[in-house]
């Protein structure tokens, strides 16, 4: 959305040079066996770290499934009605995939398998699959950082079956992230049955871990309450005189009722004890553990020399911490040691009510600071600067539906900002903050509920308004009459030179589950769009281009497909602020 005409208008307000100036946008490249990249962190000295999703040729396991069971018989007749109505014959049956090898050459068998075990994902007598690796960016060449994955038994690779979130990164380029454990593949025999069958555990759910520049050292952070495998996320990592600080959070504890519950269901007797462990912690709202923010303490060595619980923004009455569980958890710090995130705290109305409200950790205190009294009903605060300015969102219901806001809150004077973003009822999201007071992130641009697109954004603390960084882009290709191949999507990161990493889209040949090229039933390519990590540098003395008015920009969009945008950049918000966060 390239409204050069608008956009001119607002940046002739501006004084500094990261706005006054075009953008010129580069690919960070994607890795060779996946479909999608991303950015998570950047640090000053360089490092760019981040994941990519929608890996080709996932492995299947098909040797201990029973094709005549009603479960995947039903989804396979599903798949094979949606053939009948694209007009397209299936080209596999599932004695095919049992006998004949069928998922290692034929793409619409292996994309069914892929989809039909993603369907189940709570099913632990069937394979786990995950297809979100952490990646480290290194000029023109991208690696796979393997978090807690390991080498498969039943087939060449990894396992393929573990969460992977990639976090943060040093000057000197330490990464920090979370993950799951791998799943193995085991023969349990239920109470009263005589035949063993095979399910898949691990050993525990998430766990934080750090790793040296190099990758060759990496040490896990086992939560101190390790009941069940415990929990543990990093989130955040800065380099310090005597080491490295890494903040997230950790398990802590199990309340009276949840304890309650895994006793009373987690017998190993119906299903292995982990499985159970599994499927409990996901159903319960707040989950089965007790967390709390945390702050890790390492040497140069990466050996872990104190670990400290920040709190929580209340104090749960001792029937409350009997019954449920609490959470609050540390997303990022600063050089000062000032750390913000997330705490569950009371509503204003009713102390029964418990919302999770943006927080900062500092001075030993908790600090709650968005004002309730404005209907704010939760929200994250996800990064903070070395002036101890703070951005992330806070939502609050508008036109009758909960969105999410951005703001700015400066510690030193206690004041808060939500600025004006693209629209009222618009959700936004400040992702990052530098020193210079420039906050990137993305809102909505879109005002139909069914369609709410996504653009990236770039704001000057003390400004009116954001600006589009789409604005910020050329009109056309270097033909000078191709529409820009780009549209910027999500700003992740800036750092003190104003570069900014993110997520762009663009159009490219569509490729199936094995990388193969897709053909309509004609024969012709088919296209599709993707994600793609991106780097955005300023433009010395460039000038914003003039594109196409409004309403030729509205009726562009308004006529585009865009079915892919709601399966690709929600699953992206939800790992940013949901598995990260």
């Amino acid at each position: 959305m390239k409204y050069k005409l608008l956009a001119a208008s607002i940046l002739a307000t501006l004084s500094t040079s990261a706005t006054s100036a075009t953008y010129q946008l580069s690919e960070l490249g994607t890795l060779e066996d996946a479909k999608y990249s991303y950015v998570t962190d950047v640090s000053e000295s360089g490092h760019i770290i981040g994941f990519a999703n929608g890996l080709y040729n996932l492995p299947i396991d098909t040797s201990y499934i029973d094709f005549t069971e009603n479960l995947i018989e039903n989804s396979y007749d599903n798949t094979e009605a949606a053939f009948e109505l694209s007009d397209k014959e299936i080209t596999f049956t599932l004695d095919d995939i049992e006998n004949n090898d069928a998922v290692l050459t034929n793409a619409d068998a292996h994309t069914f398998m892929v989809s039909f075990l993603s369907s189940i994902s709570t099913n632990f007598e069937y394979q786990k699959l995950s297809s979100l690796v952490g990646i480290k960016y290194n000029d023109t060449q991208i690696t796979e950082q393997p978090l807690f994955d390991v080498a498969s038994v039943d087939y060449d690779g990894l396992t393929r079956s573990t969460t992977n979130l990639f976090n943060a990164v040093t000057e000197d380029g330490v990464t920090v992230g979370w993950g799951s454990a791998p799943y193995d593949k085991v023969s349990f025999t239920p109470d009263g049955e005589d035949d063993a069958e095979t399910w898949f555990t691990h050993e525990f759910i998430e766990r934080g871990i750090v790793i040296s520049a190099d990758g060759s050292v990496s040490v896990e952070l086992e939560p101190e309450f390790n009941e069940y495998g415990g929990t543990s996320r990093a989130n955040d990592i800065i380099k310090t005189n005597s080491g490295y600080t890494v903040v997230g959070n950790m398990s802590t504890s199990i309340p009276d009722d949840r304890q309650d519950n895994i006793d009373d269901n987690c017998d190993n007797e119906d299903e292995p004890t982990s499985v159970c462990i599994n499927l409990l912690n996901s159903n319960i709202s707040r989950g089965i553990f007790n967390k709390r923010a945390v702050k890790w303490e390492l040497d140069e060595s990466l050996n872990i020399t104190s670990v400290e619980e920040l709190g929580m923004a209340l104090t749960p009455d001792e029937g409350e911490a009997e019954d449920d569980a609490f959470t609050s958890t540390a997303l990022a710090v600063n050089s000062n040691g000032t750390i913000v995130g997330s705490s569950n705290t009371r509503y204003y109305k009713n102390d029964d009510t418990i919302l999770t409200m943006p927080v900062y950790f500092k001075d030993g205190a908790v600090v709650d600071f968005i004002n309730q009294e404005d209907d704010w009903q939760s929200g994250k605060s996800i990064a903070i600067n070395d002036n101890d300015v703070i951005t992330g969102y806070a939502t609050k219901r508008i036109e009758g539906t909960l969105r999410n806001k951005f703001f700015y809150h400066d510690i030193a004077t206690g004041s808060t900002v939500f600025p004006t973003d693209y629209f009222s009822s618009s959700s936004s999201y400040g992702n990052d903050i530098n020193n210079q007071g420039y906050i990137v992130g993305e809102g909505e641009v879109g005002v139909s509920d069914s369609s709410r697109l996504k653009e990236a954004f770039i704001y000057k603390i003390g400004e009116d308004k954001i600006t589009n960084l789409n604005d910020l882009l050329p009109c056309y290709d270097t033909d000078g009459e191709t529409d820009y191949a780009y549209t910027m999507v999500e700003a992740t990161a800036i750092n003190e030179n104003n570069e900014i990493f993110g997520t762009a889209t663009k159009t490219v040949e569509k490729l199936d589950s094995l990388g193969g090229v897709v053909t309509d039933i004609n024969g012709e390519i088919e296209y599709e769009s993707i994600a793609i990590a991106v780097k955005l540098t300023p433009i010395a003395n460039g000038e914003v281009e003039s594109c196409a008015p409004v309403e030729a920009e509205a009726y562009e969009r308004n006529s585009a497909s865009f079915p892919w945008y709601t399966l690709l950049l929600l699953p992206l918000v939800g790992l940013r602020r949901v598995f990260r966060f």
